[in-house]
């Protein structure tokens, strides 16, 4: 397996890609691999690329528009219209790769690209499968907290934060893991631990987002096409995990083949590089992405619906 650093346009913006590539591999099926928010290419979706190319899948992980490698101005710019558009570059681009068919070509997100994989899915019928690992409609996540529960208010005073940045009279930027979450506990505590310390921290991962991030998620929905989304959709999640209420309702919403997993012990976090969670994932999307290429799929429409998600069952 080969790994090879590529870049491609998305709507103007210059993309950094890894391009892992089994051995031999000539018009292989083929998987786009999208990064958690804040996350860059060499983390989560990185290791989730490495893993299935190891099983013989053609997989691209990119950076989004604003971040990482990639291009785009201001840094830090989450972009959730742009975040689609680059699932869909990404799809064209390894339309183009002689290593991969592009009749057969799947797509993977992981948190925050879990729900924008949804959307491009959606509308991209290029996308033959699509699954998602600790999905989160990161719009959701910002209104209503990680575990849905955040008072309205704390939302409505971001909002007043974005407006003061665009008139030029507040701070451009905001921490999104001050210090004070290093003993947080909880969801955030993960994220500091992933995402600031040498378990993960990656030095081109963001720091500081844009306050304009903040009114441009305020009005996007990577929910709202999912009744749209016909083809086999695969959604995982840890037992623990105080996200998963977002892939419940997203996985409600489907109207395709579909199926939840659940990854008993693990928490959102977990699944992003804990072997003992990621290695039973990895196995349950190799097998889900075999279904690329063939006429039978082995789903059927509804085998999970959103009363059996939530009490835990899975097909």
């Amino acid at each position: 397996m080969k790994k090879h650093d590529v870049s491609f346009d998305s709507a103007g913006i210059s993309l950094a890609a890894h391009l892992y590539v089994p051995e031999g591999a000539a018009g292989s099926r083929a998987i786009v691999v999208g990064h958690p928010g804040s996350g860059v290419k060499e983390q989560a979706a990185g290791l989730y690329a490495r893993l299935l190319a190891e099983r013989g899948f053609v997989t691209l992980a990119f950076d989004a528009a604003y971040q990482g490698e990639s291009g785009g101005v201001p840094r830090g710019l989450e972009d959730p219209a742009h975040r689609v558009e680059d699932f869909k570059a990404a799809v064209t681009y390894l339309g183009t790769r002689p290593e991969a068919d592009p009749d057969r070509i799947g797509a993977l997100g992981i948190c925050a690209s879990g729900g924008y994989v949804l959307n491009a899915a959606a509308s991209d019928h290029r996308i033959r499968a699509v699954a998602t690992v600790s999905a989160a409609d990161i719009a959701r996540q910002f209104r209503f907290g990680a575990d849905g529960d955040q008072d309205p208010a704390v939302f409505q005073g971001m909002l007043d934060a974005a407006a003061a940045a665009r008139s030029g009279a507040g701070p451009q930027t905001f921490e999104l893991f001050p210090e004070a979450l290093r003993t947080a506990g909880g969801h955030a505590g993960e994220g500091y631990d992933y995402y600031m310390t040498p378990r993960a921290q990656h030095p081109r991962s963001i720091k500081q987002m844009s306050w304009e991030s903040v009114d441009r998620m305020a009005i996007f929905d990577s929910y709202a096409a999912i009744p749209l989304l016909t083809r086999p959709l695969l959604m995982i999640v840890g037992r623990r995990a105080v996200t998963s209420w977002m892939t419940v309702e997203a996985l409600g919403k489907a109207t395709g083949p579909k199926r939840m997993s659940w990854i008993e012990g693990a928490s959102h976090v977990d699944l992003y590089d804990k072997s003992e969670y990621v290695g039973p994932a990895v196995e349950q999307l190799t097998d889900f992405y075999a279904v690329l290429g063939r006429n039978g799929i082995g789903l059927s429409a509804g085998t999970t619906d959103q009363a059996l998600a939530a009490s835990g069952s899975s097909n």
